[in-house]
């Protein structure tokens, strides 16, 4: 009687899982943990606003962490320098790496530590997001919101010595899914993270962040609610005669988006100055314009509700699309790294808000309402200042949920940007803050293609490890697993070891003459090529393997990870032909 055969599935091991994301193609893998990431980073968002409430239940009227048009002027004036003086306190015995936070501390360390991301600096952006929200400084809490988020999801990846080009992936997921929970707009998060942050558009990316988005909207949707983060009214074009308006807002904002880049970046003489002064001008001014203008403080979101729901002096409009980003931009300057994307909200909204009325004022008959100025203003901002047009679309899109504003969206967002690239030579905040400090995280792309996969998708794994010198018996032994390499263990154990092709031994064992003169083999002397090689971890991606290479100048390295504590163990080989083989194959 015949037996049906069983098929059985292969047990779940994280060594395989760790295998499978090696590829480019670990689509099913990465969607897994694009969905943890988002869980992890909308919970840290939550826990983070529900900090902001907590702080504000001490100082703020209804525990609100925007309500600084409350207090009396002293007070206002006052928190701003308990701020700076917390935040100095805090991050002055430790060294300048530890203050890198924020977007541009995200995106730093993904062009160059592949996304690994230090706790000290983690730790920080808890202290001084926090503390410069409720202090009244100019700040968003986006930028926090992103820090924080990648790096708890690139964590995951950490904890569980992931391939390292499964961080990368984990680090778009953290920014998509934090700017999803703060502004609960999941498609400008997915579009965010992948323009602005990894600077580039693949399907395998693509599918884990769009995941990661959605579970961190709807964490945070499980807390606050699924409305956004403003309340925005019904817009619509009124008529085509407001594009001229819309035009010359859009110019008037690329052009503040370029003056904020600029500002931000801070004179030699500024940055020359000691830290404790440096904190004590940004203080200072915070707290001269919060004695008459305290909606320059916080986030601004408030401000937003009332520009687009009712009416804002124009002294007011004036002070929060100039004042606000200046002091927004000085912060910066000086060495608090504040989140810059909820002020440059505010101060969009703003001029777009004060160009409407100016308008509005001008030519009554044509220009619409200055709500639609504001909400176009705040996609302009965001766009130019970034350098970020689509993710400010879809941003716009979602706040508002209304397609019919997309079209003048687009036209001042076009508009915006151009303007800031071409009159203010703006590359965008992200990348002016890392170009300064001599960093630019454009790869070229061999690099980028390299770095979405890991070495043992393309290692070659059939090798044997050997002495030096073997006798003959031990030689025809180590080919009866039929390897292609042979790594050759040198006597001295500070000489990194050799490889050769095993077809190079077969051949002299086949050879009756060579081996009468040779009872005891030694490897070095076998005729043919052997190659130095340099160590690189299973974990790297091509990328890093290709520049440990190039660093070393060798032509190939082995692949060691750690078995045990102190106990390493060669995996692989991959050689330079092999990756440069690879990339061909997948362009």
């Amino acid at each position: 009687m015949s037996r049906v055969p069983r098929f059985a599935m292969k047990r779940p091991s994280l060594e395989r899982f760790r295998r499978q994301l090696a590829s480019v193609d670990a689509m099913p893998q990465l969607c897994i943990l694009g969905i943890l990431a988002g869980i992890l980073t909308g919970s840290v968002m939550v826990a983070f606003r529900l900090l902001l409430n907590f702080g504000a239940l001490f100082f703020m009227p209804d525990a609100d962490p925007e309500a600084f048009e409350s207090l009396s002027p002293f007070l206002r004036a006052a928190l701003p320098l308990a701020a700076v003086a917390l935040i100095g306190f805090w991050l002055w015995p430790q060294p300048g790496r530890a203050a890198k936070m924020g977007i541009s501390h995200v995106i730093e360390r993904l062009a160059y530590q592949q996304g690994k991301m230090p706790l000290r600096n983690w730790v920080n952006q808890w202290w001084v997001g926090i503390v410069s929200v409720l202090g009244g400084l100019s700040a968003g809490r986006e930028g926090p919101a992103i820090h924080l988020g990648s790096a708890a999801s690139s964590w995951i990846g950490t904890r569980l010595r992931l391939p390292h080009n499964s961080l990368r992936v984990l680090v778009a997921c953290g920014t998509a899914a934090g700017i999803a929970a703060s502004f609960n707009t999941p498609i400008a998060g997915v579009i965010f993270a992948m323009e602005v942050v990894m600077m580039e558009y693949t399907i395998a990316g693509f599918m884990p962040v769009i995941l990661a988005s959605t579970m961190g909207a709807l964490v945070s949707w499980t807390v606050y609610g699924a409305e956004p983060a403003f309340s925005v009214p019904p817009l619509h074009l009124d008529s085509l005669m407001d594009l001229p308006g819309i035009v010359v807002t859009a110019l008037v904002v690329g052009l503040l988006a370029g003056g904020f880049v600029r500002l931000s970046q801070g004179h030699s003489a500024v940055t020359r100055l000691p830290f404790a002064l440096r904190l004590g001008v940004i203080g200072l001014l915070t707290a001269a314009v919060a004695w008459w203008y305290p909606e320059v403080q916080g986030i601004g979101y408030d401000s937003i509700d009332r520009m687009l729901n009712g009416s804002v002096a124009l002294d007011v409009l004036l002070v929060l699309a100039v004042g606000k980003l200046a002091l927004t931009a000085i912060c910066i300057a000086g060495g608090v790294p504040v989140g810059i994307i909820g002020p440059m909200l505010v101060s969009g909204a703003a001029v777009g808000a004060l160009m409407g009325v100016i308008g509005g004022s001008l030519l009554p008959s044509v220009t619409t309402a200055p709500d639609l100025y504001a909400v176009l203003g705040m996609a302009a901002m965001m766009a130019a200042a970034l350098q970020a047009p689509l993710a400010a679309l879809l941003a716009l899109l979602e706040l508002t949920r209304n397609t019919e504003i997309v079209l003048p969206g687009m036209l001042a967002v076009v508009v915006a940007v151009m303007t800031a690239r071409q009159l203010c030579r703006c590359q965008g905040f992200f990348l002016s803050s890392l170009a300064q400090q001599g960093l630019h995280p454009l790869q070229q792309p061999l690099m980028q293609a390299l770095s979405r996969v890991a070495v043992p998708a393309v290692m070659e794994r059939n090798l044997v490890r050997t002495p030096r010198v073997i006798d003959q018996e031990r030689a025809k032994a180590l080919l009866d697993s039929k390897p292609t390499w042979l790594v050759i263990t040198q006597d001295d154990k500070e000489k990194p070891p050799l490889a050769m092709k095993a077809a190079h031994l077969a051949r002299v064992l086949h050879d009756e003459a060579w081996l009468a003169e040779h009872e005891q083999i030694d490897l070095e002397e076998v005729p043919g090529q052997r190659l130095d090689l340099a160590p690189v971890h299973l974990e790297a991606t091509l990328s890093e393997a290709y520049d440990t290479l190039t660093e070393s100048g060798v032509d190939a390295l082995y692949v060691e990870h750690t078995t045990a504590p102190m106990i390493r163990r060669i995996s692989g080989i991959i050689t330079r032909e092999a990756i440069e083989n690879y990339y061909r194959r997948k362009r």
